[in-house]
């Protein structure tokens, strides 16, 4: 199930949106501040984030500055800033599609689903230094040679891969490649994990671990 995260300090709004997303079979967070997004995305990446500008706490473009750090999830810009060079300035900023206050439901929903299914066009082949993952067929190799990677392994090198230097919790990793919630059991993920490490070593990233942040994918 697809998560997008509302951040919206207007509660009418978010509570009418969090109602036709859920109903259309999308999981929904919502956040009324920037604080409570950056406790949200800490916890989870979502899919598709539904971010306002001005909101009480600092300037929507501002937390998807950072966001471009380590992420190219998708963001669709939902504010009342009405401008064409409000609207450039969203885009150029980095978001991804821009819908003015007020807007119609049907075309937010449209726009939704538009964003998404341009997430999943994920490239045939990812380099990241000596590494190359060719997506299409869940293979790994270092140097051309393949790394022998079970499914699983493949997958959470393909998570660490496409969030380099960002720490990612050992629930949301469980989740995506297991589809399922880790219910407090982690030593599955904690020896896939190992397994995965030893493999690539030497490849010029390391997959570190720090107490109550999760794993990254870091430059040696």
């Amino acid at each position: 199930m697809k998560q997008i995260l509302l951040v919206e300090d207007n509660e009418q709004i978010m509570q009418g949106n969090e109602r036709m997303l859920k109903r259309r079979g999308y999981e929904v967070a919502c956040a009324l501040t920037l604080a409570d997004a950056r406790k949200a995305v800490k916890a989870r990446m979502p899919d598709l984030f539904v971010l306002d500008i001005m909101l009480p706490d600092g300037n929507g473009l501002d937390f998807m500055a950072e966001l471009r750090k380590y992420s190219q999830t998708p963001v669709l810009l939902l504010t009342g800033l009405t401008t064409p060079e409000d609207i450039v300035r969203g885009l150029t900023a980095g978001g991804d599609d821009y819908l003015p206050k007020p807007y119609d439901f049907g075309v937010l929903l449209a726009r939704v689903e538009a964003l998404l299914r341009r997430a999943q066009q994920v490239p045939e082949r990812i380099h990241k230094g000596r590494l190359c993952l060719d997506v299409t067929a869940d293979v790994a190799t270092l140097d051309g040679a393949d790394l022998l990677l079970s499914q699983k392994e493949f997958s959470l090198l393909l998570i660490f891969v496409q969030n380099e230097e960002r720490f990612i919790s050992a629930e949301y990793l469980y989740e995506k490649v297991w589809k399922h919630p880790m219910a407090g059991n982690s030593n599955t993920l904690k020896t896939t994990i190992n397994r995965l490490r030893e493999k690539i070593k030497n490849c010029g990233y390391r997959i570190a671990w720090s107490r109550g942040e999760g794993y990254s994918f870091e430059r040696e």
